[in-house]
């Protein structure tokens, strides 16, 4: 079976899990794999840039895309003639984008039926681009099959109609842990001098529940062991405010590139994900492959993720809770071991062959 696998967003996590599920795929038996990314992708520009059979176009902001999507229809037949090359039986959108109905129009056009992959199944509270649900929700009714990585996400796309049914069923799989280069610490900065260094990373939006961090973290007082860092892109705010204003605390308003996330893992005892809500978390996949502890609201998907997950700790989405995670952390012992890191070969093969499995029992 030839699989094309396509994911043409810019930055972030989905181009990476693409990448990274091209390569598993790849690896079984009996199975060959093709990656489209967009000419745009930061991770085709990073040390670790994946092979890209098939290099897309896409847009650089509201305007090129506003053009972009216009020409749209122009392009279909010249993208079909690309992939009808690269002959594949089915493809796999590994996370749905602003202008995959470009390449729904094109496999059409081929006759080749293609799986997509669901992340989130509603819109985060400051979250996402105009029409995004709209364009998924499209996108899906064309698939002849939508996967998603919790029960969660799957329970939301059945009450949307969008998958379990006769003509579309649902494909449950999972997150797996994503690995990134992490340094060793220097010998300059060992582990022993006793202070717990705690990362917060990710988009800085409201759904993220800084503010229940800021709030918690008053709460505790200042800490002479504790270090925390909220590193991340996202708009002002008085919740980054208050967290400016802590001891011990600080706060990077930026973009990571790709290639410094491993450095910030590097950094960190444990990662803090405060979410109000959540399908599953990239970050909390990244802290898994890298051997971090991981304190989580049980919200969504992130108790199924984190379930079960040694060196977890999942707690309520309020501020006293969250408290209670922050002070168990502090209370272990310095030389407390640090959970080993999750094999990410095996759990990335793993989530390829169930893919493979359930596409084959579909006989597209």
């Amino acid at each position: 079976m030839r699989v094309l696998v396509w994911q043409w967003g810019r930055f972030g996590g989905a181009p990476r899990f693409a990448a990274a599920l091209a390569q598993a795929i790849g690896g079984l038996p009996g199975t060959e794999v093709l990656l489209s990314m967009s000419r745009s992708a930061e991770l085709l520009r990073s040390a670790a840039a994946p092979r890209c059979d098939l290099p897309v176009t896409t847009y650089d902001g509201l305007a090129s895309f506003a053009l972009r999507a216009a020409g749209a229809p122009f392009a279909v037949a010249g993208l079909a003639r690309r992939i009808k090359a690269l002959r594949p039986d089915v493809a796999v959108c590994a996370q749905p984008g602003p202008l995959d109905l470009l390449m729904a129009a094109a496999l059409r056009r081929l006759r080749i039926p293609f799986v997509a992959l669901v992340h989130d199944a509603d819109v985060h509270p400051g979250d996402g681009l105009p029409l995004q649900m709209r364009l998924q929700h499209a996108l899906c009714s064309r698939a002849a099959a939508v996967g998603a990585l919790t029960t969660h996400v799957g329970d939301r796309l059945r009450a949307q109609g969008l998958a379990g049914t006769p003509t579309r069923p649902l494909l449950l799989l999972s997150h797996p842990p994503v690995a990134f280069a992490v340094p060793p610490r220097p010998s300059s900065d060992p582990p022993e001098d006793g202070t717990l260094r705690l990362l917060s990373f990710g988009r800085l939006l409201p759904y993220k529940g800084l503010d229940l961090l800021a709030e918690a973290l008053a709460r505790l007082g200042p800490q002479s062991g504790l270090a925390v860092r909220v590193v991340g892109s996202g708009p002002a705010s008085a919740t980054l405010d208050a967290l400016r204003a802590l001891p011990g605390v600080t706060v990077e308003n930026r973009w990571v590139p790709e290639d410094e996330i491993g450095c910030l893992l590097g950094w960190s005892d444990a990662l803090v994900l405060p979410y109000r809500e959540a399908s599953q978390s990239g970050v909390a996949a990244a802290a898994l492959a890298a051997g971090r502890r991981v304190l989580a609201t049980r919200v969504g998907g992130l108790a199924e993720q984190l379930g079960g997950a040694p060196g977890a700790i999942l707690c309520e989405p309020n501020a006293a809770s969250l408290l209670s995670g922050l002070r168990h952390l502090l209370d272990l012992p310095r030389d407390t071991a640090a959970p080993p890191p999750v094999d990410t070969h095996e759990a990335w093969r793993d989530l390829a062959a169930s893919l493979i499995r359930q596409i084959e029992a579909l006989r597209l």
